[in-house]
């Protein structure tokens, strides 16, 4: 399954602007413009986004899509999970990114006890993955 290049530049584009704030009033103007639901005033306050890139080895593409389509539905029926989305570079077929926002730290702690996210986990640690790198991020601007 190929996801469009246009989700994947969103994506790492949207990933980008997630630095956070270190002067409040910026915050303040950079709030203003987010979806009521997700307006913060503080940098603690705001969503977690996290962007992970995967590499998956060639001869288990079949077991990871099985195992990363069960994660993404079971994560998105979380509380506190706000989006998670799974995206295939256009360039290179065997790697992935997973972008996921969460509410906050709770949210992904919980999402952390969750089967589907254990089974993930097994998934590396039997090298399924030739790497996987993970970044956390505030969310800034979001929709």
């Amino acid at each position: 399954m190929k996801f469009s290049s246009i989700l994947l530049a969103t994506a790492l584009t949207t990933a980008d602007a997630f630095a956070p704030q270190h002067h409040n009033s910026a915050l303040h103007l950079r709030s203003a413009s987010v979806a009521p639901s997700l307006r913060t005033s503080s940098l603690h306050a705001m969503p977690i986004c996290i962007l992970v890139e995967a590499e998956v080895k060639e001869d288990r593409m079949e077991e990871f899509l099985g195992m990363i389509e069960k994660n993404a539905i079971g994560s998105r029926a979380e509380p506190g999970c706000i989006r998670f989305d799974v995206l295939q570079a256009e360039d290179s077929p065997n790697k992935f990114y997973f972008y996921e926002i969460y509410e906050n730290s709770d949210a992904i702690a919980h999402h952390k006890e969750q089967p589907h996210y254990s089974a993930w986990v097994a998934f590396k640690e039997s090298g399924g993955t030739i790497s996987s790198v993970s970044k956390k991020a505030n969310g800034t601007f979001l929709t």
